[in-house]
């Protein structure tokens, strides 16, 4: 059994490297009580901190202060379990300790390598009914992190305590395991049924850990035991994501097999946009114009996702190498209309593209919106005179090149308390009810009348 290996272990073992505990240096405002109980237990082996705790003479120690203390002494284990003990002998009664505070004493010990002593909580634990998932979820973790233990023994175990080794528990059990990079250990027979969360799990490790034939295998499992579920969209992005991430030069057609395949099946994961991002670079890497522009359609147009700057980018690279230099302003403007801004890196990339594309008349709109939003970022940031001039002027010129910027820069306006004028929200008006965008109109339209 794990917690017998344990308890024959030393426990001075330590993981190969200490992790950095929060303590209560970096922690502000803290009740001065609990800044005195931290450190002393930073400052004392524990066969002295109950007579520098009663030397302290604190009154009134509450649960909330139990739990506080041993939240900021995850780097004191020794300290901090006598600092628990004291404070049930002297002030709270060890039957009035939280459950809380008790699985903080267990997480606590387990996550530094003291095993025999985690154990023996878990087991006063028990006596006092006060074990939970909680409390196994950090054992888990603890021994998942700890090479050379078996957490998989501890979930096994499970039944000794009066626990339930559910589904629920599984799912705990492989989440540990996953984070530890234990893929290997998390595929074991634990003996309970998994459910479709405890394969998202398992592919979504399979990710991590960039391991593309057991993805297959874990997919495969999945299918045979669960069939297919629509609403699993975790587990379908982790599995294509790890196909498409992977270095083999049939990475990109395997991937796009197996959406094809769950799409066929009404699984299609429209909202999986790890897997979206990851096959769009992969488009990028091999030229693949056609199925990223396709890709596009599903994911954004039918699937309802909305791109983010970095999927922007790539689509802008793809269009710009591939010798289309002239829709990309299109996605450019597509991206404003949906609330995600371009930055530096944008604008040069789209600059260069439109100048090696001889798309001369383009490249002078952008050149020329660059500086003036530069010499607007310049005034706002100073706080230079005159605004107000400055803004509208700004907006005013904006609207005939690049409408989507004069939007944005005009609900910013809005936002910073920058007057802007009558005139020139009714110019945005027209052009925007020109291009049937009247609902970015009603928008601003809202936003200022609450100005």
């Amino acid at each position: 059994m794990s917690h017998h290996r344990a308890k024959r272990s030393s426990d001075s073992a330590r993981a190969p490297s200490a992790p950095a505990f929060p303590t209560n240096k970096e922690a502000p405002d803290l009740p001065s009580k609990t800044r005195i109980f931290c450190d002393i237990l930073a400052s004392r082996a524990d066969d002295d901190v109950d007579a520098a705790l009663d030397k302290a003479d604190i009154r009134g120690v509450t649960t909330a202060d139990v739990e506080q203390v041993l939240r900021l002494s995850y780097a004191h284990p020794c300290a901090a379990t006598a600092f628990f003990h004291w404070a049930g002998n002297r002030h709270l009664g060890h039957e009035h300790h939280s459950p809380y505070s008790w699985n903080l004493v267990v997480d606590i010990l387990g996550t530094n390598c003291l095993f025999a002593r985690m154990w023996d909580t878990v087991e006063s634990m028990h006596s006092r009914r006060l074990l939970s998932l909680d409390t196994f979820a950090s054992v888990f973790s603890s021994l998942a992190a700890s090479p050379g233990c078996s957490s998989l023994e501890a979930f096994m175990d499970m039944p000794r305590y009066g626990m339930t080794q559910d589904t629920q528990a599984l799912n705990s059990l492989l989440s540990a395991l996953c984070r530890a990079d234990r893929l290997y250990d998390a595929r074991a027979e634990a003996g309970t049924r998994p459910d479709a969360d405890s394969y998202a799990i398992l592919l979504e490790g399979c990710e991590a850990a960039a391991d593309r034939r057991a993805a297959r295998d874990v997919f495969d499992e999945m299918v045979r035991d669960i069939g297919f579920d629509p609403d699993n969209v975790p587990a379908y992005d982790a599995f294509l994501t790890t196909l498409v991430s992977s270095d083999s030069s049939t990475a990109l057609p395997e991937a796009m097999y197996y959406l094809d395949f769950l799409n066929r099946h009404g699984c299609s994961p429209g909202a999986g946009e790890r897997f979206f991002h990851a096959a769009l670079g992969a488009h990028l890497e091999a030229g693949e114009l056609h199925g990223a522009t396709c890709l596009w359609a599903r994911f954004v147009g039918r699937g309802g996702l909305v791109p983010d700057v970095e999927m922007y980018n790539t689509m802008i690279m793809l269009q710009g190498t591939l010798g289309h230099a002239e829709v990309i302003v299109d996605y450019l403007d597509d991206m404003i209309f949906n609330g995600v801004f371009p930055g530096t890196y944008t604008y040069n990339v789209v600059l260069q593209l439109l100048l090696e594309g001889r798309e001369l008349h383009k490249a002078a709109a952008i050149f020329s919106e660059m500086t003036g939003i530069k010499v607007w970022s310049c005034v706002v940031e100073n706080g230079l005179p005159p605004l107000e001039e400055c803004g509208n002027m700004l907006v005013s010129k904006l609207k005939d090149v690049r409408l989507p910027e004069a939007c944005k820069y005009a609900e910013d306006m809005v936002d910073r308390g920058i007057k802007l004028s009558l005139s020139t929200l009714s110019k945005l008006k027209r052009c925007l009810q020109k291009i049937k965008k009247g609902d970015i109109y009603d928008h601003l339209l809202r936003k200022w009348k609450a100005h």
